[in-house]
Protein backbone atom coordinates (compact mmCIF):
# COMPACT_ATOMS: atom_id res chain seq x y z
CA UNK A 1 0.00 0.00 0.00
CA UNK A 2 1.64 2.80 -1.04
CA UNK A 3 5.30 1.85 -0.58
CA UNK A 4 6.12 2.46 -4.70
CA UNK A 5 5.22 5.96 -3.90
CA UNK A 6 7.74 6.57 -0.68
CA UNK A 7 10.71 4.60 -2.71
CA UNK A 8 10.30 6.88 -5.84
CA UNK A 9 9.92 9.98 -3.58
CA UNK A 10 13.58 9.08 -1.56
CA UNK A 11 14.71 7.42 -5.33
CA UNK A 12 16.51 10.39 -6.00
CA UNK A 13 18.66 10.47 -2.77
CA UNK A 14 19.81 6.92 -2.77
CA UNK A 15 19.67 3.50 -4.56
CA UNK A 16 17.20 2.99 -7.31
CA UNK A 17 13.48 1.99 -6.00
CA UNK A 18 13.62 -1.17 -7.92
CA UNK A 19 17.25 -1.99 -6.41
CA UNK A 20 16.28 -1.72 -2.69
CA UNK A 21 15.48 -5.11 -1.19
CA UNK A 22 13.03 -5.08 1.90
CA UNK A 23 14.92 -5.21 5.20
CA UNK A 24 14.14 -3.66 8.55
CA UNK A 25 12.63 -0.13 9.80
CA UNK A 26 11.97 1.11 13.06
CA UNK A 27 9.12 3.86 13.70
CA UNK A 28 9.29 5.79 17.02
CA UNK A 29 5.77 7.29 17.68
CA UNK A 30 6.26 10.73 19.00
CA UNK A 31 3.44 9.98 21.62
CA UNK A 32 3.44 6.60 22.41
CA UNK A 33 -0.20 5.93 21.78
CA UNK A 34 -0.62 7.89 18.93
CA UNK A 35 -1.66 5.46 15.99
CA UNK A 36 0.27 7.38 13.63
CA UNK A 37 2.79 5.01 13.43
CA UNK A 38 0.84 1.97 12.17
CA UNK A 39 -0.91 4.25 9.91
CA UNK A 40 2.39 4.98 8.45
CA UNK A 41 3.79 1.45 8.30
CA UNK A 42 0.40 0.08 6.49
CA UNK A 43 1.00 2.90 3.83
CA UNK A 44 4.13 1.46 3.10
CA UNK A 45 3.88 -2.34 2.94
CA UNK A 46 4.42 -3.98 -0.50
CA UNK A 47 1.48 -4.13 -2.66
CA UNK A 48 0.63 -7.96 -2.16
CA UNK A 49 -2.16 -10.35 -1.01
CA UNK A 50 0.79 -12.16 1.07
CA UNK A 51 -0.78 -12.48 4.60
CA UNK A 52 1.13 -10.36 7.53
CA UNK A 53 2.26 -11.53 10.53
CA UNK A 54 1.64 -8.87 13.50
CA UNK A 55 3.14 -9.72 16.75
CA UNK A 56 2.85 -7.49 20.01
CA UNK A 57 4.32 -7.62 23.74
CA UNK A 58 1.65 -6.94 26.50
CA UNK A 59 2.35 -3.33 27.26
CA UNK A 60 2.03 -2.47 23.70
CA UNK A 61 -1.22 -4.18 23.85
CA UNK A 62 -2.00 -2.72 27.23
CA UNK A 63 -1.36 0.71 26.35
CA UNK A 64 -2.12 1.29 22.99
CA UNK A 65 -4.79 -1.75 22.26
CA UNK A 66 -4.28 -3.93 19.02
CA UNK A 67 -4.91 -3.25 15.40
CA UNK A 68 -8.41 -2.57 14.29
CA UNK A 69 -7.45 -5.42 11.45
CA UNK A 70 -10.65 -5.06 10.03
CA UNK A 71 -9.58 -1.73 8.22
CA UNK A 72 -7.03 -3.31 6.48
CA UNK A 73 -8.70 -4.87 2.99
CA UNK A 74 -10.48 -7.97 2.92
CA UNK A 75 -7.91 -10.27 0.85
CA UNK A 76 -5.46 -9.34 3.07
CA UNK A 77 -5.00 -11.65 5.58
CA UNK A 78 -3.66 -10.95 9.03
CA UNK A 79 -1.89 -13.25 11.47
CA UNK A 80 -2.18 -11.55 15.02
CA UNK A 81 0.70 -12.82 17.73
CA UNK A 82 -0.11 -12.02 21.13
CA UNK A 83 3.03 -12.67 23.64
CA UNK A 84 4.14 -11.11 26.76
CA UNK A 85 7.69 -10.30 26.77
CA UNK A 86 10.12 -8.28 24.21
CA UNK A 87 12.27 -11.13 23.50
CA UNK A 88 9.51 -13.32 22.62
CA UNK A 89 8.58 -10.47 19.62
CA UNK A 90 11.65 -10.76 18.68
CA UNK A 91 12.05 -14.37 18.35
CA UNK A 92 8.43 -14.67 16.73
CA UNK A 93 9.65 -11.96 13.95
CA UNK A 94 12.75 -13.81 13.17
CA UNK A 95 11.03 -16.74 12.81
CA UNK A 96 8.49 -15.38 10.93
CA UNK A 97 11.11 -13.82 8.74
CA UNK A 98 12.62 -17.54 7.46
CA UNK A 99 9.04 -17.86 5.64
CA UNK A 100 9.20 -16.27 1.80
CA UNK A 101 5.30 -16.59 1.73
CA UNK A 102 4.85 -13.47 4.45
CA UNK A 103 3.96 -10.55 2.95
CA UNK A 104 5.55 -8.22 5.45
CA UNK A 105 6.31 -8.94 9.28
CA UNK A 106 4.78 -6.33 11.78
CA UNK A 107 6.39 -6.22 15.44
CA UNK A 108 5.29 -3.65 18.46
CA UNK A 109 7.84 -3.29 21.27
CA UNK A 110 7.01 -1.00 24.48
CA UNK A 111 10.19 0.62 26.23
CA UNK A 112 13.81 -0.50 26.02
CA UNK A 113 14.10 -4.16 27.29
CA UNK A 114 17.33 -5.29 26.94
CA UNK A 115 16.98 -8.30 24.64
CA UNK A 116 16.05 -5.46 21.96
CA UNK A 117 20.17 -4.57 21.48
CA UNK A 118 22.28 -3.96 18.07
CA UNK A 119 22.29 -7.99 17.67
CA UNK A 120 18.69 -8.35 17.91
CA UNK A 121 18.57 -5.80 15.04
CA UNK A 122 20.76 -6.59 12.65
CA UNK A 123 19.50 -10.23 12.78
CA UNK A 124 16.35 -9.36 11.89
CA UNK A 125 17.60 -7.00 9.12
CA UNK A 126 19.96 -9.93 7.58
CA UNK A 127 16.27 -12.16 8.13
CA UNK A 128 14.67 -9.49 5.95
CA UNK A 129 16.94 -9.12 3.39
CA UNK A 130 17.21 -12.88 3.02
CA UNK A 131 14.04 -13.28 2.57
CA UNK A 132 13.15 -10.32 0.64
CA UNK A 133 10.10 -9.35 3.00
CA UNK A 134 9.21 -6.38 4.70
CA UNK A 135 10.18 -6.26 8.15
CA UNK A 136 8.57 -3.02 10.70
CA UNK A 137 9.48 -2.67 14.62
CA UNK A 138 7.41 0.04 16.32
CA UNK A 139 9.09 1.24 19.01
CA UNK A 140 6.11 2.99 21.72
CA UNK A 141 7.81 5.08 24.24
CA UNK A 142 11.33 3.98 23.56
CA UNK A 143 15.13 5.82 23.29
CA UNK A 144 16.59 5.53 19.47
CA UNK A 145 19.45 3.61 20.64
CA UNK A 146 22.64 1.61 18.54
CA UNK A 147 20.21 -0.10 16.20
CA UNK A 148 21.18 -1.98 12.89
CA UNK A 149 17.71 -1.38 11.39
CA UNK A 150 18.15 -0.03 7.46
CA UNK A 151 15.50 3.44 8.14
CA UNK A 152 14.74 4.83 11.66
CA UNK A 153 11.94 7.30 11.52
CA UNK A 154 9.94 9.52 13.69
CA UNK A 155 5.96 9.97 13.42
CA UNK A 156 3.26 11.87 14.59
CA UNK A 157 -0.09 12.80 13.82
CA UNK A 158 -0.98 15.84 12.17
CA UNK A 159 -4.49 17.55 11.51
CA UNK A 160 -6.07 15.81 8.71
CA UNK A 161 -6.16 17.57 5.22
CA UNK A 162 -9.08 19.62 4.22
CA UNK A 163 -11.68 17.12 3.04
CA UNK A 164 -12.50 18.61 -0.75
CA UNK A 165 -16.67 18.31 -0.70
CA UNK A 166 -17.45 18.43 3.12
CA UNK A 167 -15.15 21.20 5.06
CA UNK A 168 -17.25 19.55 8.35
CA UNK A 169 -15.19 16.43 7.52
CA UNK A 170 -11.80 14.65 8.07
CA UNK A 171 -9.64 14.74 4.68
CA UNK A 172 -6.39 12.43 3.81
CA UNK A 173 -4.50 11.54 6.77
CA UNK A 174 -1.39 12.94 7.62
CA UNK A 175 1.58 12.52 9.50
CA UNK A 176 4.48 14.13 10.52
CA UNK A 177 7.94 12.21 9.34
CA UNK A 178 11.26 13.01 10.16
CA UNK A 179 13.80 10.24 8.59
CA UNK A 180 16.85 10.66 11.01
CA UNK A 181 18.99 7.83 10.06
CA UNK A 182 19.06 6.08 7.20
CA UNK A 183 21.94 3.91 5.10
CA UNK A 184 19.58 3.86 2.32
CA UNK A 185 18.39 7.63 1.81
CA UNK A 186 19.35 10.95 2.70
CA UNK A 187 17.36 11.75 6.47
CA UNK A 188 14.73 14.71 6.22
CA UNK A 189 11.61 15.94 7.20
CA UNK A 190 7.96 15.96 5.46
CA UNK A 191 4.44 15.94 5.50
CA UNK A 192 2.81 12.91 4.45
CA UNK A 193 -0.27 12.70 2.91
CA UNK A 194 -1.79 9.35 2.28
CA UNK A 195 -4.68 9.56 -0.52
CA UNK A 196 -7.13 6.25 0.11
CA UNK A 197 -8.42 6.84 -3.56
CA UNK A 198 -4.85 6.79 -5.45
CA UNK A 199 -3.52 4.13 -2.72
CA UNK A 200 -0.26 6.69 -2.32
CA UNK A 201 1.15 8.83 -0.01
CA UNK A 202 2.51 12.61 -1.23
CA UNK A 203 5.45 14.35 0.46
CA UNK A 204 5.83 17.88 1.21
CA UNK A 205 8.58 19.91 3.08
CA UNK A 206 6.83 20.84 5.98
CA UNK A 207 6.15 24.28 6.98
CA UNK A 208 8.99 26.17 8.90
CA UNK A 209 8.43 29.15 11.17
CA UNK A 210 5.02 29.47 11.24
CA UNK A 211 5.38 29.86 7.34
CA UNK A 212 2.72 28.90 4.58
CA UNK A 213 2.42 25.44 3.08
CA UNK A 214 4.48 25.14 0.04
CA UNK A 215 2.72 26.38 -3.03
CA UNK A 216 2.06 25.01 -5.95
CA UNK A 217 5.79 26.13 -7.70
CA UNK A 218 7.73 24.82 -4.33
CA UNK A 219 9.84 21.58 -5.19
CA UNK A 220 7.61 19.05 -3.60
CA UNK A 221 8.80 15.06 -3.07
CA UNK A 222 5.20 13.25 -5.00
CA UNK A 223 4.64 10.08 -7.24
CA UNK A 224 1.88 7.85 -8.17
CA UNK A 225 1.78 4.86 -6.40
Amino acid sequence: MGSLCMHKALAGQGESPALMPHTLAEVFPVTPTDAAGIGFVLSRLPRTNAPILWVQDRLSRKEAGRPAVAGLPRDRPVIMVDLSRAADVLWAMEDGLRCRSLGAVIGEVWGDPPALDFTATKRLALRAEAADVSCWLIRRAASPDLSAARDRWRVASLPSAPHPHDAQAPGHPRWALDLFRSRRAKPGQWVATYDRAADRVDLAAPARDRAVEPRDGAVRERAAG
